[in-house]
């Protein structure tokens, strides 16, 4: 794929920021909701608890794992980082996969259940909370950017790299490792 312009890319990277912190919000709340309907002694807000956690899974949860999905996905690919030349980029990618998947062939028709009956079971407090949890993985190894280049990246690095020497950088590339030496 082109590299994405500078604006484009810089716009980009705000929209799959706010999508995927919304993301990680929507599964707080229904998190959150799905608590207060398992253990409440109420019918009545166990009731509204899913009546609500309904709402967002009709009109929330697939539309925003969708785009966090695609616009993770645009980014990789029109981007220097890659989809598979670096690890945290590839379990990114494949972490997004999986979670978009459950969210709409598993945790929606669970909501739907849930709703339809008016009670929640104990799957809708622990797929929320696991879905949190990966959320904030992706969250922490997108800032942290952790383990490096892919085998991919490190056949491409090298040639990169031995090219950066020639100009002129002042620093000599040894092949076995992606780091710069001395």
């Amino acid at each position: 794929m082109k590299p994405l312009k500078r604006s484009l890319r810089r716009g980009l990277l705000v929209a799959h920021v706010s999508i995927s912190v919304s993301w990680l919000g929507l599964t707080v709340g229904l998190l959150t909701l799905g608590i207060t309907a398992f253990l409440t002694e109420e019918p009545a807000t166990a009731r509204a608890a899913t009546l609500a956690m309904k709402v967002f899974g009709d009109w929330l949860v697939v539309p925003v794992a969708l785009l966090s999905l695609i616009s993770g996905l645009v980014l990789a690919l029109g981007t220097p980082w890659g989809l598979a030349r670096h690890r945290w980029v590839w379990t990114k990618f494949w972490l997004t996969l999986i979670t978009t998947a459950l969210s709409v062939f598993s945790l929606r028709p669970g909501i739907d259940e849930a709703a339809a009956r008016g009670t929640v079971d104990i799957d809708l407090v622990v797929a929320p909370s696991v879905a949190t949890a990966t959320y904030l993985f992706i969250t922490a190894i997108s800032v942290l950017k952790p383990w490096g280049p892919t085998r991919r990246g490190r056949r491409q690095r090298p040639a990169a790299r031995t090219g950066e020497a020639a100009a002129g950088s002042g620093k000599a590339v040894d092949v076995r490792t992606p780091r710069r030496t001395a």
